[in-house]
């Protein structure tokens, strides 16, 4: 017989979900994930930021509340400056102070390469958990961020980004997906994820492989951040793009369109937006909520089917 420990085990890696859940009660779940990344800015507050935000967003994307967390640091102590470190652990600590989700420590270690980033626990009720295998047949799909956070942080590495640049890369990738909580609670929103290290494709591969379904986007609905774009014209992209089309390509058809933008579609996203399946319905309930809460470039990129040869239909 499986132990309690296992019994409670509601969710795994099975699915590609952003977090695990474990069942406390019959009113509650445990929502746990952990993540964490070396720097994709110099300055340490905003890096702080970043990771942090991204860590919190796994919670918010199954539908929970993220009440608190550890810090996980590396850094070349050798290196790097006590006050550098004491920068980015207070932006993490200001992220979470945003939201009410206490810091109750964590684990440094001294290695070559910095690393932050935070394991984080939450809470939800059974009935506002949003898997990625629970979206259905005929569910519109929206999109909370523009893509091309990727293409910003490439940007800025190689010293091609300027100030308005770099002031949009930090606003987007340290903007919270706290809205994931109140778009959880409507019922007509049947799966949620966060658009992250795969990109667009990758996540929305995970959602139609898990959930058996099959996806048609738009490519002229698909927000996108306007310099990225114009960046990626000019052959900036992430070198994780690539590696995100390899693994997609089989399942996915693009358009002679959708192919300009093909390095924006996979472009790797640090805290990107919730990407919402949700009843037909419910999309403008949905689009609402995302623009009240600050996401005004959210919209609806496509819908889900159980037609096609491919899972993903870019047009």
């Amino acid at each position: 017989m499986p132990s309690l420990s296992t019994s409670r085990l509601l969710l795994d890696h099975t699915t590609s979900d952003d977090a695990a859940l474990y069942r406390l009660s019959a009113n509650s779940i445990l929502v746990t994930t952990t993540d964490f990344f070396m720097p994709i800015v110099d300055d340490p507050f905003d890096f702080g930021c970043i990771a942090a935000a991204n860590a919190l967003s796994d919670i918010y994307a199954m539908g929970g509340k993220p009440i608190l967390a550890l810090n996980i640091l590396g850094m070349p102590m050798a290196k790097v400056a006590v006050e550098t470190i004491d920068r980015i652990l207070t932006g993490g600590r200001t992220i979470c102070e945003r939201v009410d989700v206490a810091i109750a420590g964590g684990h440094s270690i001294d290695c070559q390469e910095p690393f932050y980033g935070l394991s984080v626990c939450g809470t939800a009720h059974p009935n506002h958990i949003k898997r990625n295998s629970t979206a259905q047949a005929n569910d519109v799909l929206l999109l909370g961020k523009p893509l091309g956070i990727g293409v910003l942080a490439t940007a800025y590495k190689q010293g091609k980004l300027d100030q308005s640049g770099y002031k949009t890369l930090i606003n987007y990738a340290s903007q919270l997906n706290s809205v994931g909580g109140e778009l959880a609670r409507l019922k007509a929103v049947h799966a949620i994820t966060d658009v992250t290290g795969f990109g667009l494709l990758g996540h929305l591969l995970e959602i139609c492989k898990a959930s058996k379904l099959q996806a048609v986007l738009n490519v002229d609905d698909i927000p996108l951040l306007s310099q990225a774009v114009d960046l990626a014209t000019n052959g900036i992209t992430a070198g994780a793009a690539l590696r995100n089309w390899e693994n997609c390509r089989n399942d996915t058809s693009l358009s002679d369109k959708a192919k300009t933008i093909k390095a924006l579609l996979t472009d790797p996203q640090t805290n990107g937006g919730l990407l919402v399946a949700c009843a037909p319905k419910a999309a403008p309930q949905v689009q609402d909520l995302f623009v009240r809460n600050g996401f005004e470039q959210a919209t609806a990129i496509g819908l889900l089917n159980n037609l096609g040869s491919k899972k993903i239909t870019v047009v």
